[in-house]
Formats: structure tokens, sequence, C-alpha cells
């Protein structure tokens, strides 16, 4: 699983860096992989209000939202946002990543659809502030809370802190570290003992990135979906997203990726290939099964659904049937 931090404070080094990297380093602890985006460290364009995004899904600002950011927000399984208060919100640099998530609402409640791993994603936030006033993070609580739906995720819960203003003040709070240490533990406990599929076709670019989110849609709190392609193809399938699209399902932000890239990051249970061919090198250690389907590449539509369609049973039979016993929770 994915766990991504977002890092508000442009300050190197200090009280909200050290809060965010033990909180992360809890969450790595517990099996999660985890990355952390600097906001300051990166080019996020402030938001244009071009209105594209809420026409068509995407903002058409060139930047690293839509390089690498927008496609972390979608992969991320947890989103922990962490901040200190500048004026009862959020600094400017992290505040444009929020803004800039306007795309993704976009699509959300514009455009109808539903990203598959939006009903599991969870968030929490970690903020910091120099006063003592009642209403310091009430401002950003609910600001976090609605970027936070527009990206897909559920606010679970916050550490606040009051009085936190010279460097090292985190680091001699009596409690912080027995406080994230519970709460991280809280926000992770619901993804662990999933069983782990690979599902692995040619290119990576439709029938597996389509099983995928089935999988997720379906069943995100009992599988984590890995996925990877034998020789992956430079982007993903137009037609299978439009396909899913009628399903209501989102596949945007996706990019395929080979099977060693997949299994770098998380060793599978279960191998679900779809009749390629493809080949692991651990494939005779861990349990595998082939769909045999047909490549829908360079086909029609209606051939892309049929193969959509064929999918999402196969994904429904899994859950159902449970060969490989995928706990329910």
């Amino acid at each position: 699983m994915l766990a991504l931090g977002l890092q508000g404070s442009p300050r190197k080094n200090g009280n909200t860096s050290y809060l965010l990297s033990a909180f992360m380093n809890e969450l790595e602890k517990s099996g999660a992989q985890i990355k952390v985006i600097e906001a300051d460290k990166k080019n996020i364009i402030p938001c244009k209000e071009y209105s594209v995004c809420e026409k068509k899904g995407f903002c058409p600002i060139d930047d690293d939202m839509k390089h690498e950011i927008y496609p972390l927000l979608r992969k991320a399984d947890i989103i922990v946002a962490a901040t200190p208060i500048f004026f009862y919100s959020a600094p400017a640099q992290l505040k444009a990543l929020i803004d800039r998530s306007q795309a993704l609402w976009a699509r959300r409640y514009k455009l109808k659809l539903n990203d598959p791993g939006q009903k599991y994603r969870r968030g929490f936030l970690l903020a910091l502030g120099a006063t003592r006033g009642k209403n310091l993070f009430e401002g950003l609580t609910l600001t976090i809370k609605y970027f936070l739906d527009a990206v897909g995720a559920s606010l679970e819960g916050s550490l606040t802190y009051r009085q936190i203003e010279n460097p090292g003040d985190m680091q001699k709070h009596s409690s912080v570290l027995k406080e994230v240490k519970e709460k991280a533990n809280q926000l992770i406990t619901p993804f662990l003992g999933r069983k782990k599929i690979l599902f692995a076709c040619r290119g990576n670019s439709c029938r597996s990135q389509i099983a995928g989110a089935f999988a997720q849609h379906l069943a995100g709190d009992k599988i984590e979906v890995i996925s990877g392609g034998s020789s992956p193809a430079s982007e993903i399938n137009p037609l299978m997203v439009e396909a899913m699209s009628e399903k209501g399902l989102d596949m945007a932000f996706r990019k395929p990726k080979s099977i060693k890239e997949a299994v770098a990051e998380v060793k599978p249970d279960i191998i679900i290939t779809m009749g390629c061919g493809e080949e692991c090198a651990f494939m005779h250690v861990v349990k595998t099964e082939d769909w045999n389907l047909p490549d829908p590449a360079g086909k029609p539509i209606d051939f892309m659904r049929n193969i959509r369609d064929e999918i999402e049973n196969r994904v429904v039979g899994l859950i159902k049937d449970n060969p490989y016993g995928i706990k329910s929770k």
C-alpha cells in the first residue's frame, strides 16, 4: 500500500517536517510504502481559473501536478497532510496544491466519474500553530476535509499542536511520539491483511488495468491491487478509458508499468494473467491463474466493452467464490 505525505511547510527540517517524518515512519514500520511530497520544492503553478477542468476533467497547466502529483493522489491508499498554520489556513505552497485538486473534484462531481480507490482511501491531518487560539485549526480542518473529499479520501482524524513556534519545539513535546504511533496504527489497520493480487498482461494498458480497477472498486478493503505488463505501453488505452467511464469508473492519471517495477513495490500473494504468456521469476512459488482473454488493442469499442464486462464478471466471481482465502472485514 502507498502512504502519501504532503509536507506543507516551506521551512527545511522544521517542526512540521519532524511531525510528518515521525508519522510516516510509523506507517512504514507497519508495512506501508511511503512517499513524501514537499510542496515548496515542487513546480506547482497556482490555479488560473481556466475552468477547463470543470468541462473536461483535466487541468491544462503543465507542471508537477500533471506529471507527478495527480497520479500519486490516485495511487495512494493513505494521504497525510502536514502543515503549520499561516493565518488560520495552510501556507501558499500547499494551498496551491489543494486548489489544483479542483480537477479531481470536477471529475467526481461534474463528470460523475468514480475513482476506483475512493471508497477505501483514508486521510489524516497533522497541524501545528504558534498561538493558543481556540479556533486555531478550524479553518484548516475544513479545508483539508474538503480537499480530501475532492481527491477521493475521508478525513479519519487529526493531531494538532498549539504553541509550537521555535526550532525543536515538536521534538521536546512530551507525548507526541506516543500520539503519533497510536494514530498511525489506527489509520493503517484497515489495510493490513489484504491479499496482494498482481493483475498482469502484455502492455498494462487495458486488461490488467480494468481488472485492477474493478478489484479496487468492489473489494479494496480485501484486495491490494498491483498491475504490470511484460512489455508496458507508453500510455493506457483511450478506448479502455471510455469503456470504463460507461461503468462510472475513472481511469485517468494511470500509467502503465512493467511487471518488474510493479513487484519491486509489493510482492504479490496471487498472480492473475490475461493470457499473454507473462512470466515472473517467482511465479513457481506464488498462486497463479490465467484468464486467457483476447487482447482488445486495435479493436473497436464494442470489442472493448465485451472484454470489460467479461473481466468484471471474473472479478465478481473471484470475490464471491473466494478461492484464495480473501478475508472479509
